[in-house]
């Protein structure tokens, strides 16, 4: 009885941990299913480790040394993740979309409910937001993975300089060297930093407003929602486009097939997002097509932000492939 009781101690101590480790390297490594392996990787040494565990330091300390080297490990001779518009410019809303490309090339979005802890202070809730957002994500791909590493340990989860170089097995002057080369690199990218708080009645139905322009597919009172200079991407596929009137456009041309679908929220990143489902080529029913993130900019829409790999996204999400009429 005893062994036992320890095992659900223990196994519940770490659990408790699973949301904000997910989040620190869904951070890392920009991608919301390789960190949920990377947790599960960091878990199970934890638990096969835990006879070992001296107690010099937190067990929160621990398991972030884990994941760290877990998502060092992963990101060893790897190619920087990306959003469209990070490799090349605007296209115009004819230009063929092209083939598809792998999904390691992207940067993938990610639930809040598994990257954001529940029950936070408002301001830490917000914080957290921000950086999750896909332009911080795709920011902090730049850096070396040590530097990013020292960043978010420190910036992100206040880990005290001391901590870090302890977790890292390195001194306080290499991880304050460290932190700032990443700061530099960061506002070289200029990536504003601005905490997310929850959307405020207007921004509501600002959402409301699009979902119902998008279900009648009125493509006019869509485009009003959207700031002049608004971006559209859609990974797998390298082609994005930048201004209202360009994604009017491309909504009339290549994407007409988008008429008629069926938008079901969620969240992601920190901002309002909808599994989209297009009718089926039988006409019966809907099939997953896209999970949209929608960036929102005061009273205007900035960004969709459209990934297609629906296999992998719609389970992590919790939404079915396929819609009944």
């Amino acid at each position: 009885m005893t062994d036992l009781a320890e095992f659900d101690n223990l196994e519940d101590q770490l659990e408790r941990h699973r949301v904000q480790l997910t989040g620190y390297c869904y951070r890392m490594l920009g991608s919301a299913s390789e960190a949920e392996d990377a947790v599960q990787d960091t878990l199970v040494r934890a638990w096969r480790a835990h006879d070992r565990f001296e107690g010099r330091s937190s067990l929160r300390s621990w398991l972030y040394r884990i994941a760290t080297n877990v998502c060092l490990d992963m990101l060893t001779g790897r190619q920087r993740r990306a959003r469209p518009m990070d490799l090349a410019g605007p296209l115009t809303a004819d230009t063929p979309i092209g083939p598809k490309t792998p999904e390691t090339m992207w940067i993938g979005p990610a639930p809040d409910s598994h990257v954001l802890a529940r029950g936070a202070d408002p301001g830490d809730i917000a914080s957290s937001r921000d950086t999750v957002r896909l332009a911080f994500i795709a920011a902090l791909q730049y850096l070396p993975p040590r530097q990013r590493a020292v960043l978010i340990l420190r910036e992100v989860l206040c880990f005290s300089a001391e901590e870090v170089a302890q977790l890292l097995e390195t001194s306080v002057a290499s991880v304050n060297s460290a932190l700032q080369r990443a700061r530099a690199t960061l506002n070289d990218k200029d990536v504003e930093r601005r905490p997310l708080s929850s959307l405020d009645d207007e921004q509501q139905q600002l959402l409301a407003r699009y979902l119902e322009a998008f279900e009648r597919y009125d493509i006019e009172a869509l485009t009003t929602l959207l700031h002049e200079d608004a971006t559209m991407s859609m990974p797998p596929y390298e082609l994005w486009l930048e201004g209202r009137g360009q994604m009017a456009e491309w909504f009339r041309g290549q994407g007409h097939e988008c008429e008629g679908s069926r938008l079901l929220p969620v969240a992601a990143n920190g901002c309002p997002a909808f599994g989209q489902y297009r009718r089926s080529s039988d006409g019966d029913g809907h099939e997953a097509w896209a999970l949209q993130v929608i960036e929102i900019d005061g009273e205007r829409i900035s960004a969709l932000n459209s990934f297609l790999d629906t296999e992998t996204l719609f389970p992590l999400f919790g939404l079915p492939l396929t819609l009944d009429d």
